[in-house]
């Protein structure tokens, strides 16, 4: 067991590192005056595609912070799980370009669209995984999180996750409706947060006079 401080800036590195290269996945068009602004206007699909994965890494992000909030320590078990949350994490530039570079192109886009969202499932599991460990036993919670509290969010918190294998289906025949069910699931789970209450103490007797 061990305190949870080098896994959070550990993570916090990972991030903060896939969230900058999802802008640096976006090329600098070449061209001047009229041909460079148009060349930009082209650019759309790239412009989009950030601004949902962004979403999605920014979230993930607060939401993981709020987690490891609950922890009082960690154990290999859990750092295993997290680190294989952070290599998809960390992958995520690379589909989010591949889905801006195809996106006007129905065929190829559906393609784009089936790995983007496959990663996000694998994501979405993943992430589930970790919370679900976290209070089966609650032996790494703080002892004033109410343990019982944080198990009955299990349903509510992975009810999310039931959109993510939607959106591979959805892949196949909308690709741009994919990418916006992808941005709404990513609105779900910034208001769908691990809030979990404090364990109440029992209230002191009032003391008797003898």
């Amino acid at each position: 067991m061990n305190d949870t401080k080098r896994v959070e800036a550990f993570s916090d590195g990972v991030f903060a590192i896939a969230i900058t290269l999802l802008i640096l996945e976006i090329p600098v068009p070449e061209g001047s005056g009229h041909r460079l602004t148009q060349a930009l206007l082209d650019q759309w699909p790239s412009y989009i595609a950030y601004v949902v994965s962004f979403l999605v890494i920014g979230v993930m992000w607060v939401n993981h912070h709020a987690l490891f909030g609950l922890l009082a320590k960690v154990d290999r078990n859990l750092v295993f799980l997290n680190l294989l949350l952070l290599m998809v994490v960390a992958a995520l530039p690379w589909p989010t370009a591949l889905l801006a570079e195809h996106l006007r192109n129905t065929g190829d886009a559906k393609v784009a669209g089936v790995i983007y969202s496959g990663v996000m499932v694998i994501h979405a599991l993943l992430y589930g995984c970790i919370w679900s460990y976290v209070i089966h036993r609650g032996h790494l919670l703080r002892p004033t999180v109410d343990a019982e509290a944080a198990r009955s969010t299990r349903v509510r918190f992975n009810l999310g996750s039931l959109g993510y294998p939607v959106t591979v289906v959805l892949a196949l025949f909308a690709p741009w409706a994919m990418l916006a069910l992808h941005g709404l699931l990513a609105v779900y789970y910034a208001f769908n947060q691990l809030s979990v209450p404090e364990r109440r103490e029992p209230e002191e007797a009032p003391a008797t006079v003898a």
